[in-house]
């Protein structure tokens, strides 16, 4: 005798074992982010050193998965040896988000540290204390930093059209490194899950000098580029204009460090020589770090992830 099973039998246990399913990839857990220390050997000084990357939430888990990659460049204050000083650069940035304050962000993230070439003397280096590296809890996050007081009245300033007389580059900065960010970039290709059609470029202040000219030396190898408070020389912009990298720029309104008037003659030259995406955004209201806003947010790094390198 056949058993004949009603039909709201079979709808009943139909709903059961997708909710079971649901369930149970809602409990699935992924694997932790990790943040690893690589090993290399300057090109600089032909000394040891050591750079980060961050591996992000679930990269163990998706063994055919490859990450997006966010080649970060901190800013002056953060330099150092490259090894018991390298925790200075947790303080800001991107990492500062991924790590301490757990952001869940989709990228590898490469943060290398710039040597001192001679700047330990200046203030803000030399006063500064180990109590300001940021400790990842196991619980929770710290709260974050204050910013920089605020003084005097938001003001637009007389734009410099002329950039004749002053330098593209900053002294001691990060093109006296550049073969050995690209030799990072190269290893990280090498040995961990890249999406080679997405690497980007960011760096704030000093940092976002910085990627203004990996980002004209080597336009061909980024996505898309951010430039945080650091603005770009009108000579550096053919080679970007000619890649049609695209360019998402920031200034702040009340920076007395970067001043909001020497960002437009560069800025306005790329927009006129390219007709890829180009965007200037200033936070009238900040000081010079704004980037806390910015990379605090979640604008930037979508914007990021919509550029992809053609295939």
């Amino acid at each position: 005798m056949k058993t004949i099973i009603p039909l709201f039998a079979f709808f009943f246990v139909a709903f059961c074992m997708a909710a079971c399913t649901t369930n149970g990839n809602r409990d699935v857990v992924q694997s932790s982010e990790k943040l690893l220390r690589l090993s290399y050997a300057s090109q600089a000084d032909n000394k040891p050193r050591e750079y980060f990357v961050y591996l992000p939430r679930g990269y163990a888990d998706q063994p055919q998965k490859q990450w997006p990659v966010l080649f970060f460049l901190h800013g002056n204050g953060e330099r150092g040896n490259g090894l018991d000083e390298l925790d200075y650069v947790l303080i800001h940035g991107p990492l500062y988000e991924a790590w301490i304050q757990k952001k869940e962000l989709p990228f590898i993230i490469i943060a290398p540290q710039l040597h001192m070439f001679g700047m330990g003397k200046v203030d803000y280096i030399a006063n500064r204390t180990r109590a300001q590296i940021p400790q990842r809890l196991a619980e929770g996050v710290p709260p974050r930093g204050n910013f920089i007081p605020i003084s005097g009245p938001m003001a637009a300033g007389t734009e410099i059209t002329d950039m004749s007389e002053v330098p593209a580059l900053l002294p001691d900065g990060w093109d006296r490194v550049e073969q050995d960010l690209l030799g990072m970039l190269d290893r990280v290709n090498a040995d961990y899950r890249t999406d080679q059609r997405r690497i980007y470029l960011s760096g704030l202040s000093y940092g976002g000098f910085g990627t203004w000219y990996m980002a004209s030396k080597h336009p061909e190898k980024f996505a898309a580029i951010a430039p945080v408070v650091g603005w770009g020389h009108p000579d550096l912009m053919p080679s970007i204009a000619a890649a049609k990298l695209p360019v998402w720029l920031f200034a702040a309104g009340r920076d007395t460090a970067v001043r909001k008037p020497y960002f437009y003659a560069g800025i306005n030259t790329l927009e006129q020589l390219s007709d890829a995406e180009v965007r200037f955004t200033v936070h009238e209201d900040m000081p010079h770090d704004a980037w806390r806003r910015i990379y605090a947010g979640d604008d930037l790094y979508n914007w990021l992830l919509s550029h992809a390198l053609p295939r």
